[in-house]
């Protein structure tokens, strides 16, 4: 299968690689994809959200992708599918690969000593790569982006302009670090004594397996004594806080602005939604998807979906609402005393 910016991709050639049921002309060809709203005879688009399905009415898309349920839902070529955004990715990713770097070492770079960058790897403008350090092949760092002594970064991983990573860190092959992220900062490790603070020194290191994605000014800390994890497949939003010592299950996915505390330990193919909290040392069972905005204040041992979050409401409701709660407990312990009053005079009847 082949494409160029003129000619796309045939239907049936994407339905050869990806699979689906196609109903309507196969040599129908597709450039690119677009939403429901906007695309025109050349695009692709797609169907996930059943609240969008009047838009396919008036929708001009060359062709649709579409649940097996949906079948009838339009006239237009259409893929069916049995998860219409996945297969919506995949067909994005093929019309849109990622740009391919020419390999080479910028003049402007700095490369210590005992560190080799196979040929096949690419390091941008003002970019400083530390002493010992060891890169897989096809490997990308970006413009100005500071990789540690010791640090190995596999192959085909991409790092963004400005990513720093410190040193003895350990980037598995296909990870892509987005611009700002930094790996391996110092963990918030502090002990108190005589009303002063004496800094805990990080010895631990971060490690990343395969096929992550960390997005931009994200922040994962350096183990205090073991290492940081962060396990294969992991997806992690832009401005997120990774504290030392977490242990992220592969194919787990987070949300921006999510915050995990210190030794923190998260299971496999979980999600948690955007400026969520997880508390240190607590533990996270496997399959659990956590709301946006929500605090985890202990361990979940169940798969399932976990809420703490408080409605909004106008805000003189609010203060009344948040009055009423300071006074749970009072209100708890009257009703306590009402039920074994009512108790009493029922067991007093005649």
């Amino acid at each position: 299968m082949s494409r160029d910016s003129q000619t796309g991709y045939r239907l049936g050639e994407i339905v050869e690689r990806f699979g689906g049921e196609l109903i309507g002309d196969a040599n129908i060809v597709i450039k690119q994809v677009a939403p429901l709203s906007t695309a025109q005879p050349e695009h692709i688009s797609f169907l996930a959200n059943t609240k969008y399905r009047h838009q396919m009415q008036t929708c001009r898309a060359g062709a649709l992708i579409i649940a097996v349920a949906e079948r009838d839902a339009t006239t237009l070529p259409r893929i069916l599918s049995n998860n219409p955004y996945a297969y919506f990715a995949k067909v994005s990713a093929l019309l849109n690969p990622r740009h391919t770097e020419e390999p080479g070492i910028h003049p402007t770079s700095v490369i210590d000593v005992g560190t080799t960058i196979p040929d096949s790897a690419k390091v941008g403008a003002f970019a400083f790569v530390g002493k010992s350090a060891r890169i897989g092949e096809r490997a990308v760092i970006g413009v100005g982006c500071y990789v540690g002594d010791g640090v190995e970064i596999g192959e085909d991983s991409l790092l963004y302009p400005h990513v720093t990573v410190y040193h003895d860190c350990v980037i598995g092959s296909r990870v892509v670090l987005h611009s700002g992220s930094v790996i391996g900062a110092d963990g918030f490790g502090l002990a108190k004594e005589d009303g002063r603070w004496i800094k805990v020194p990080q010895i631990g290191r971060v490690i990343i397996a395969d096929d992550v994605e960390i997005g931009a000014n994200t922040t994962v800390d350096r183990g205090a004594l073991d290492d940081t994890i962060i396990e294969e497949g992991v997806k992690l939003d832009n401005q997120i806080q990774i504290a030392h010592n977490v242990h992220i299950g592969a194919h787990t996915a987070m949300a921006g602005c999510v915050g995990v505390a210190g030794s923190a330990k998260i299971g496999r193919h979980c999600t948690v939604g955007g400026a969520a909290m997880i508390l240190g040392h607590l533990e996270i069972a496997d399959h659990v998807n956590i709301s946006t905005g929500t605090l985890i204040t202990k361990s979940i041992v169940k798969p399932g979906e976990y809420t703490s979050v408080m409605p909004f409401s106008a805000h003189q409701d609010w203060l009344k609402n948040a009055a009423h709660l300071r006074h749970l407990d009072k209100m708890a312990e009257k009703l306590a005393e009402l039920e074994r009053k009512i108790s009493e005079l029922e067991r007093n009847k005649p």
